[in-house]
């Protein structure tokens, strides 16, 4: 029996997160991305998928729309392609919401999406949760319970199905917060609906726990110890977060609380820079990255800090890169690992193993780094 997957890819998402924009959202903000270098990357991430089930083409039928919004994925990969809808050249949030609608008339087994929050929001407004979805995280903000923690994630759960494997479906949250205030360093989020998704919880991710820290003595030791380590020779990158915000106050900084800040001598160089503009003042220099994990996903890159590029990750090196988080936060991971999610899946194997994490002053425990070493 053929498995009839539908795709859809909003081929601008994520443009924002490398030149700090936090967002694809909003009238010529995709265009200014581009302008200030951002290189698309839905695609890419959505082949990373669709590769695991290479050794399945026979049994599958991908339903998908022309060009960039999933035709050209999938048939470079030789796929048995059908296209059910026809976008133009300028994609819009009517054209994922269209073909939604299509995809959900033919009767797939499945609708595969590359996106974003808003990406979630335009599926959910046209099929709700008549039919099993799942996301493939290529946007900046990924609040949202619908998406599996990686791209190779997602395309395990489909292989899972494709097999017949026993997979709960079960309803999820689908969020999205206010890109204007976003950028303006506060998070407003909203749920605005559900979806049905193959819930299998090694691959599919949590929805994004809110809020700050409560535990503010935590929070000070951690701070404080981290800044009694810096050495006033190095370059710090300041990651998103609480968490890393902590650690700002401490030395008396001005901190973007969801942008990347860097810091030498303890004293600001730079705040919410893009990509490039990191490697720009980092190149040649001893520098640090100081990062936490997002509440209830694990997550420490991939999730709001695009910023941390792969070219910037590997001249950093991994052992250069300060994890900070309490115990809390960890615990609430209930023994899943910390998740990079950098867009290189090389990187990303790169990274797996065990990290210090800094827990508390001269206080750091060994956690695992990616699920991938779970099943080699």
């Amino acid at each position: 029996m053929q498995f009839k997957l539908g795709l859809i890819i909003n081929p601008v998402a994520g443009l924002g997160g490398s030149v700090a924009l936090k967002g694809s959202d909003g009238e010529n903000t995709a265009a200014k991305a581009i302008e200030l270098g951002a290189q698309a990357k839905a695609n890419s991430r959505t082949q990373a998928a669709l590769e695991v089930l290479l050794p399945y083409k026979s049994q599958l039928t991908i339903y998908t729309v022309n060009g960039d919004m999933g035709e050209h994925a999938a048939k470079a990969l030789g796929f048995n392609v059908e296209v059910v809808y026809s976008a133009n050249t300028l994609t819009t949030s009517n054209d994922t919401e269209a073909a939604a609608k299509v995809l959900k008339s033919l009767g797939v087994d499945l609708v595969l999406f590359a996106g974003g929050d808003g990406t979630a929001r335009n599926i959910c407004h046209a099929i709700e949760d008549t039919i099993p979805v799942l996301g493939i995280p290529a946007g900046c903000k990924i609040h949202s319970g619908v998406y599996a923690i990686t791209p190779k994630a997602a395309g395990r759960v489909v292989e899972m199905l494709v097999k017949g494997e026993l997979v709960t479906v079960a309803d999820a949250d689908v969020m999205d917060i206010d890109e204007e205030a976003f950028r303006q360093g506060t998070v407003k989020a909203k749920r605005y609906g559900e979806m049905q998704i193959p819930s299998e919880v090694r691959y599919v991710q949590a929805v994004k726990n809110g809020g700050k820290e409560t535990d503010e003595l935590v929070l000070a030791d951690i701070a404080a110890h981290v800044v009694s380590e810096m050495d006033e020779d190095t370059f710090y990158i300041m990651g998103s977060g609480s968490t890393v915000e902590a650690i700002m106050q401490e030395m008396g900084l001005e901190n973007t609380l969801l942008g990347v800040d860097l810091i030498k001598a303890q004293t600001l160089i730079a705040q919410d820079l893009t990509a490039n503009q990191l490697l720009d003042y980092t190149r040649g220099h001893a520098t640090q990255l100081v990062i936490t994990l997002i509440g209830g996903q694990g997550h420490i890159f991939g999730r709001g800090n695009q910023q941390l590029s792969p070219e910037l990750i590997r001249a950093i090196g991994k052992d250069n890169i300060i994890v900070v988080a309490t115990k809390t936060k960890l615990q609430a991971l209930d023994g899943r690992p910390l998740i990079c999610d950098t867009g290189d899946s090389t990187l990303d194997d790169e990274l797996t193993g065990y990290i210090k994490v800094t827990t508390g002053y001269n206080d750091h425990i060994m956690y695992a780094v990616g699920y991938d070493n779970q099943e080699k």
